[in-house]
């Protein structure tokens, strides 16, 4: 009696195998949200990645005042300095990736979240955790990040965004 193995490679067999690839490359769109993250971010992007854009977002000054107007524009760009259209990045995008470092501002997460939230794209927030950021610290960027992100990771080294880009398909 032939093994399990012997027979699931047999031409019989071999009629029933799907001639594709298990799945395609997820389009993810990694965005830096403070200055200290985009030293990161902009590391990160000489590294090769199969469908990876990447983005700022430190230019965000925040909320406006009530008399003062608010543009969308402006404040998100590609690595070059170029500006970009949240809407149309996020609408190209299966999965969002927002990169900030504890003890800064991500105030820019609330607008890029709720965009995602609108197309339905999924999100994932990475803290840049070191050594030298206190509970606090981390429980101010954790309060920042969570409502915007369906994952949310402290990463205690710069190497472990890498990993984490990797193992999410980037």
């Amino acid at each position: 009696m032939a093994s399990e193995s012997a027979r699931m490679s047999s031409a019989a067999e071999a009629r029933f195998r799907i001639d594709r690839p298990n799945s395609k490359p997820r389009a993810v769109k990694v965005i830096a949200l403070d200055a200290a993250s985009e030293r990161v971010v902009k590391a990160l992007a000489h590294a090769p990645w199969q469908r990876a854009s990447f983005l700022t977002a430190s230019a965000f000054s925040g909320a406006p005042q009530p008399e003062e107007p608010f543009s969308m524009g402006g404040w998100l760009a590609d690595l070059a300095g170029r500006t970009k259209d949240l809407i149309a990045e996020v609408d190209s995008a299966d999965l969002v990736v927002m990169v900030a470092s504890a003890g800064e501002n991500a105030a820019a997460a609330a607008i890029i979240g709720e965009a995602c939230q609108l197309e339905h794209v999924m999100t994932t927030a990475l803290i840049l955790g070191t050594a030298s950021s206190t509970d606090e610290t981390l429980s101010k960027m954790l309060a920042q990040l969570r409502p915007y992100a369906m994952m949310l990771v402290i990463a205690s080294a710069d190497e472990y965004i890498e990993d984490m880009l990797t193992a999410l398909r980037a």
